[in-house]
């Protein structure tokens, strides 16, 4: 995907102000030649999901949830599960029902964004048309010495979360 800037930390928005960041989201989809609708940073889905215009949806592992973190208000699906990671056989289900159907606007969350890519491709397969994944995810790339969280991500831009 190309190198993009992540921009400052909009406010909430109200549901007018959003289709200027659902347009920019799709269109770093479009460039990317990604199969879902589009891609947000932290602050962009921070800002729809407060609105109430997007429902946050993580799909990291239970385990990562616990003992990681997560957003409060979260709703969880998870893409895979068990100690193998198998695919979630029914996350596209789960999805749907939690959700609140295909035509929902819903914001995929995992570690690093790449998982949520993943389900969002899926998901827009399966006839879900309104589904972005959060760049950077909830814990961001890796740094220099190969850990997370100083680099991107939900947490490092001191987004609502918590630890249980």
């Amino acid at each position: 995907m190309p190198e993009i800037q992540t921009p400052p930390t909009p406010a909430a928005v109200s549901a007018p102000d959003a289709a200027p960041l659902l347009t920019t989201a799709r269109e770093r989809a479009q460039v990317a030649g990604l199969a879902y609708a589009g891609c947000l940073y932290p602050q962009e889905a921070w800002s729809l999901v407060e609105a109430g215009i997007a429902q946050l949806v993580d799909v990291r592992t239970a385990e990562e949830r616990k003992f990681v973190g997560h957003v409060p208000g979260s709703l969880h699906v998870a893409w895979q599960t068990g100690t193998a990671l198998l695919k979630n056989p029914r996350f596209l289900r789960e999805l749907e029902s939690k959700a609140g159907g295909k035509d929902a606007v819903i914001v995929l969350l995992c570690r690093s964004g790449k998982r949520s890519a993943a389900a969002a491709e899926e998901a827009s397969r399966a006839g879900f048309s309104r589904v972005f994944n959060v760049l950077e995810g909830f814990e961001g790339d890796l740094d220099e010495q190969q850990r997370r969280g100083d680099v991107g991500g939900w947490r490092h831009h001191r987004l609502p979360w918590q630890q249980d």
